[in-house]
Protein backbone atom coordinates (compact mmCIF):
# COMPACT_ATOMS: atom_id res chain seq x y z
CA UNK A 1 0.00 0.00 0.00
CA UNK A 2 2.72 2.22 0.36
CA UNK A 3 3.79 2.24 -3.02
CA UNK A 4 0.25 3.53 -3.80
CA UNK A 5 0.57 6.40 -1.27
CA UNK A 6 3.61 7.28 -2.81
CA UNK A 7 2.50 7.03 -6.18
CA UNK A 8 -0.57 9.59 -5.54
CA UNK A 9 1.32 11.74 -3.77
CA UNK A 10 3.70 11.94 -6.64
CA UNK A 11 0.28 12.38 -9.24
CA UNK A 12 -1.28 15.29 -6.75
CA UNK A 13 1.74 16.91 -5.94
CA UNK A 14 2.73 17.64 -10.00
CA UNK A 15 0.53 20.75 -10.32
CA UNK A 16 1.01 21.94 -6.42
CA UNK A 17 4.32 21.03 -6.17
CA UNK A 18 6.51 20.97 -9.23
CA UNK A 19 4.89 23.33 -11.52
CA UNK A 20 4.43 25.69 -8.67
CA UNK A 21 6.89 28.77 -8.88
CA UNK A 22 6.76 29.38 -5.08
CA UNK A 23 8.36 26.26 -4.84
CA UNK A 24 11.95 25.95 -5.87
CA UNK A 25 12.91 22.87 -7.93
CA UNK A 26 15.44 21.57 -6.04
CA UNK A 27 12.91 21.25 -3.08
CA UNK A 28 10.01 19.12 -5.52
CA UNK A 29 10.92 15.87 -4.04
CA UNK A 30 11.67 16.58 -0.80
CA UNK A 31 8.33 18.46 -0.78
CA UNK A 32 6.66 15.44 -1.92
CA UNK A 33 8.57 12.81 0.70
CA UNK A 34 7.71 14.98 3.47
CA UNK A 35 3.96 14.90 2.32
CA UNK A 36 4.37 10.91 1.78
CA UNK A 37 5.69 10.68 5.43
CA UNK A 38 3.36 13.25 7.13
CA UNK A 39 0.63 10.81 5.71
CA UNK A 40 1.97 7.32 6.55
CA UNK A 41 3.44 8.27 9.71
CA UNK A 42 0.00 10.39 10.34
CA UNK A 43 -1.92 6.88 9.70
CA UNK A 44 0.84 4.84 12.39
CA UNK A 45 0.70 7.27 14.82
CA UNK A 46 -3.17 6.73 14.99
CA UNK A 47 -2.76 3.21 14.70
CA UNK A 48 -0.51 3.11 17.43
CA UNK A 49 -2.10 5.60 19.62
CA UNK A 50 -5.53 3.22 19.78
CA UNK A 51 -7.20 4.94 17.24
CA UNK A 52 -7.92 2.15 14.70
CA UNK A 53 -11.81 3.58 14.43
CA UNK A 54 -10.95 7.19 13.41
CA UNK A 55 -8.98 5.51 10.13
CA UNK A 56 -11.91 3.10 9.67
CA UNK A 57 -14.61 5.92 10.00
CA UNK A 58 -12.48 7.91 7.46
CA UNK A 59 -12.92 5.31 5.46
CA UNK A 60 -16.11 4.75 5.90
CA UNK A 61 -17.58 8.02 6.48
CA UNK A 62 -15.82 9.53 2.92
CA UNK A 63 -17.69 7.09 0.55
CA UNK A 64 -21.37 6.79 2.75
CA UNK A 65 -21.21 10.70 2.98
CA UNK A 66 -19.68 11.26 -0.85
CA UNK A 67 -17.71 14.08 1.11
CA UNK A 68 -14.81 14.97 -1.54
CA UNK A 69 -11.84 17.11 -0.47
CA UNK A 70 -14.11 20.03 1.61
CA UNK A 71 -15.75 17.27 4.10
CA UNK A 72 -12.35 15.55 4.59
CA UNK A 73 -10.45 19.07 5.59
CA UNK A 74 -12.65 18.68 8.79
CA UNK A 75 -12.30 15.54 9.51
CA UNK A 76 -9.40 15.46 12.68
CA UNK A 77 -7.15 13.30 11.02
CA UNK A 78 -6.69 15.11 7.91
CA UNK A 79 -6.55 18.45 9.80
CA UNK A 80 -4.03 16.88 11.97
CA UNK A 81 -1.85 15.89 8.90
CA UNK A 82 -2.33 19.46 6.40
CA UNK A 83 -0.93 21.36 9.60
CA UNK A 84 1.69 18.84 10.51
CA UNK A 85 3.11 19.27 6.83
CA UNK A 86 2.19 22.81 6.02
CA UNK A 87 4.62 23.52 9.71
CA UNK A 88 7.51 20.94 8.59
CA UNK A 89 7.86 23.13 4.73
CA UNK A 90 8.11 26.24 6.51
CA UNK A 91 10.46 25.33 9.06
CA UNK A 92 12.62 22.47 6.97
CA UNK A 93 12.37 24.59 3.85
CA UNK A 94 11.92 28.13 4.36
CA UNK A 95 8.83 27.97 2.09
CA UNK A 96 6.39 31.04 2.38
CA UNK A 97 3.88 29.90 4.83
CA UNK A 98 0.98 30.19 2.32
CA UNK A 99 2.66 28.55 -0.22
CA UNK A 100 3.35 25.83 2.71
CA UNK A 101 -0.57 25.54 3.91
CA UNK A 102 -2.03 25.97 0.23
CA UNK A 103 0.12 22.58 -0.64
CA UNK A 104 -0.67 21.33 2.60
CA UNK A 105 -4.48 21.71 1.63
CA UNK A 106 -3.94 20.64 -1.82
CA UNK A 107 -1.66 17.16 -1.51
CA UNK A 108 -3.50 15.64 2.04
CA UNK A 109 -7.33 15.83 1.03
CA UNK A 110 -6.75 14.97 -2.67
CA UNK A 111 -4.28 11.59 -1.61
CA UNK A 112 -6.83 10.50 1.20
CA UNK A 113 -9.68 11.27 -0.37
CA UNK A 114 -8.37 9.09 -3.31
CA UNK A 115 -7.12 6.21 -0.87
CA UNK A 116 -11.01 6.33 -0.01
CA UNK A 117 -12.48 6.29 -3.06
CA UNK A 118 -10.25 3.62 -4.26
CA UNK A 119 -10.37 1.15 -1.46
CA UNK A 120 -14.18 1.37 -1.61
CA UNK A 121 -14.09 0.47 -5.12
CA UNK A 122 -14.34 -2.53 -6.86
CA UNK A 123 -12.59 -1.94 -10.06
CA UNK A 124 -9.34 -3.99 -10.86
CA UNK A 125 -7.33 -0.67 -11.58
CA UNK A 126 -7.77 -0.28 -7.73
CA UNK A 127 -7.56 -3.68 -6.25
CA UNK A 128 -3.82 -2.15 -4.66
CA UNK A 129 -5.52 0.05 -2.15
CA UNK A 130 -6.92 -2.85 0.50
CA UNK A 131 -8.06 -1.94 3.74
CA UNK A 132 -5.85 -4.97 5.16
CA UNK A 133 -3.06 -4.03 3.40
CA UNK A 134 -2.97 -0.42 4.61
CA UNK A 135 -3.07 -1.51 8.57
CA UNK A 136 -1.14 -4.21 7.57
CA UNK A 137 1.66 -1.89 6.50
CA UNK A 138 1.31 0.27 9.45
CA UNK A 139 1.63 -2.63 12.16
CA UNK A 140 4.38 -4.69 10.23
CA UNK A 141 2.23 -7.36 9.52
CA UNK A 142 1.81 -7.54 5.14
CA UNK A 143 -1.39 -7.38 3.64
CA UNK A 144 -3.60 -9.91 6.03
CA UNK A 145 -1.72 -10.55 9.12
CA UNK A 146 -2.60 -6.95 11.10
CA UNK A 147 -4.69 -8.12 14.00
CA UNK A 148 -4.37 -12.11 13.78
CA UNK A 149 -5.47 -12.02 10.12
CA UNK A 150 -8.59 -10.54 10.50
CA UNK A 151 -10.36 -8.92 7.27
CA UNK A 152 -10.59 -5.25 7.55
CA UNK A 153 -11.94 -4.93 3.84
CA UNK A 154 -14.96 -6.72 4.83
CA UNK A 155 -15.39 -5.00 7.86
CA UNK A 156 -15.37 -1.65 5.67
CA UNK A 157 -18.16 -3.61 3.39
CA UNK A 158 -20.44 -4.47 6.90
CA UNK A 159 -20.06 -0.56 7.39
CA UNK A 160 -20.89 1.08 4.60
CA UNK A 161 -23.18 -1.64 3.68
CA UNK A 162 -24.85 -0.46 6.85
CA UNK A 163 -24.93 -3.67 9.00
CA UNK A 164 -23.88 -4.38 12.68
CA UNK A 165 -20.27 -5.55 13.35
CA UNK A 166 -20.60 -6.57 16.71
CA UNK A 167 -18.69 -6.20 19.85
CA UNK A 168 -15.65 -7.47 18.71
CA UNK A 169 -13.93 -4.33 17.71
CA UNK A 170 -12.67 -3.23 21.45
CA UNK A 171 -10.26 -6.54 20.73
CA UNK A 172 -9.06 -5.84 17.37
CA UNK A 173 -8.42 -2.29 18.31
CA UNK A 174 -6.11 -3.39 21.14
CA UNK A 175 -4.37 -5.79 18.97
CA UNK A 176 -3.72 -3.29 16.10
CA UNK A 177 -2.72 -0.68 18.44
CA UNK A 178 0.25 -3.01 20.60
CA UNK A 179 1.09 -4.52 16.50
CA UNK A 180 1.86 -0.69 15.53
CA UNK A 181 3.62 0.09 18.66
CA UNK A 182 5.71 -2.48 18.35
CA UNK A 183 6.00 -2.05 14.46
CA UNK A 184 6.36 1.71 14.94
CA UNK A 185 9.54 1.26 17.79
CA UNK A 186 11.25 -1.14 15.24
CA UNK A 187 11.37 1.24 12.73
CA UNK A 188 12.61 4.12 14.15
CA UNK A 189 16.26 3.21 12.73
CA UNK A 190 14.43 4.98 9.77
CA UNK A 191 13.42 2.25 7.53
CA UNK A 192 10.39 4.01 6.24
CA UNK A 193 12.15 7.44 6.04
CA UNK A 194 14.91 5.78 3.53
CA UNK A 195 12.33 4.15 1.65
CA UNK A 196 10.17 6.94 1.16
CA UNK A 197 13.25 9.60 0.22
CA UNK A 198 14.15 7.04 -2.23
CA UNK A 199 11.34 7.26 -4.00
CA UNK A 200 11.49 10.75 -4.48
CA UNK A 201 15.01 11.09 -6.16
Amino acid sequence: MLDQILNLVKQYGQQSVVDNPEVPNQYNNQVMAEAASTITNGFQNMASGGGLQSILSLFTGGQSQGQGNGGLLSNPIVSMMVGHLANRLVSNMNLNPATANSIANNIIPNVINSMVSKTASNEPQDSGFNLNSLIGSLTGGGSNAAAGGFDFQGLLNQVSGGQNTGGGLSDIISQVTQSAQEHQQSQQSGGLANLISGFFK
